[in-house]
Order: structure tokens, then C-alpha cells, then sequence
């Protein structure tokens, strides 16, 4: 994972959200970057920090979701 201080410094990304965001626009947003890695930013904090993640360390996270690993979080 990166840090990137400024959500800005990503010049020509195209963020977006989840149909299923909430309203108030509390939400993350998502990037798929140039150097095949994947931006998350703040939706209310849109000048804010990202975290950068590579796409297979993505992968693992979204896999361990699917499985249920993270669902004690929830409840």
C-alpha cells in the first residue's frame, strides 16, 4: 500500500462510487490508475489523501471479504 498526501497529485483519474453508497455522501471511492494499481479516496474529502493499493493485494483483500474473513466487523 501507498500513500499519496493528495488525492489531486492523481491528475486524470476517474473516480466512482458504489451504486449502493449512501446518500448523504459519506462514501469511498475508487480508481483504477495508470500503473495498474487501484485509488481509494474519501467522497466528502475528495482533496484529501489516497491509499494506493497494487491490484493483487487488492485482490486478496476483496477475496477474504467475499469469504466472510471481515464479516465480525459488521455486527
Amino acid at each position: 500500500m501507498e500513500h499519496v498526501p493528495n488525492a489531486n497529485d492523481l491528475s486524470g483519474t476517474t473516480w466512482r462510487k458504489s451504486t449502493h453508497s449512501n446518500p448523504s455522501g459519506s462514501c469511498v471511492e475508487v480508481a483504477r490508475l495508470a500503473d495498474n494499481k487501484v485509488a481509494f479516496r474519501n467522497s466528502r474529502f475528495t482533496t484529501g489523501p489516497a491509499l494506493v493499493f497494487g491490484r493483487a493485494d487488492l485482490a486478496a483483500f476483496l477475496q477474504a471479504v467475499k469469504s466472510g474473513e471481515f464479516d465480525d466487523l459488521t455486527v
